[in-house]
């Protein structure tokens, strides 16, 4: 009879505060719960600082890893996003410090859609800009493409953003005010 119910109605979603608490307490699956909400935004970050897929998704491996390591010291005063964005960032941060220099950035994580009417001259310009934005970004040091990428990418706001690179709001503005100089100068063909 119960075959003909169908499947159990979905459980609500759970908030982040209650899955880490969970998780802190050794429950796996609250703990799969968070890095499937969680993992993509995280990768697209990773992506963007380190450039190449197969170490942004090392990266992000090894921060869910300390993650789960370390929930017990997790403050549960604390945003478990904010918390991901920190160790990321720092993933990120320690593989760059590891790479041999100098560092190619070959690609943006997505470039833009080309519309199916547009023209190959179009797609080609459109592929020139993103080739452009990433050699640009990868010139920029590590702490402005951190300050950057959290901002415009993810929407971070700056209180947040100094919380994840473990600086001030002050050094944040100054870095994401250099990281647009650059930037700026570095399209200023492309506009």
């Amino acid at each position: 009879m119960s075959e003909l119910a169908g499947p159990p109605p979905p459980e609500p979603e759970l908030p982040d505060t209650l899955l880490t608490v969970r998780a802190a307490e050794g429950d796996e699956d609250a703990f799969a719960v968070l890095v499937r909400r969680h993992g993509r935004p995280l990768l697209v970050l990773a992506f963007h600082m380190l450039g190449n897929a197969q170490d942004a998704e090392d990266a992000v491996q090894d921060a869910f890893v300390s993650a789960w390591r370390r929930l017990p010291e997790f403050r549960r005063g604390a945003a478990f996003t904010t918390w991901m964005y920190r160790i990321t960032v720092n993933r990120c941060l320690n593989a760059l410090r590891h790479r041999p220099p100098p560092l190619p950035l070959d690609a943006v994580a997505e470039p833009a859609a080309v519309e199916a009417c547009s023209s190959p001259t179009r797609a080609a310009e459109q592929n020139a800009v993103t080739d452009a934005l990433a050699t640009a970004l990868g010139e920029l040091d590590a702490g402005q493409r951190a300050c950057w990428i959290l901002r415009e990418l993810h929407g971070l706001p700056y209180k947040e953003i100094a919380q994840v690179t473990g600086t001030s709001e002050q050094t944040v503005r100054g870095r994401l005010f250099r990281a647009r100089r650059s930037l700026k100068e570095a399209m200023a063909p492309w506009r």
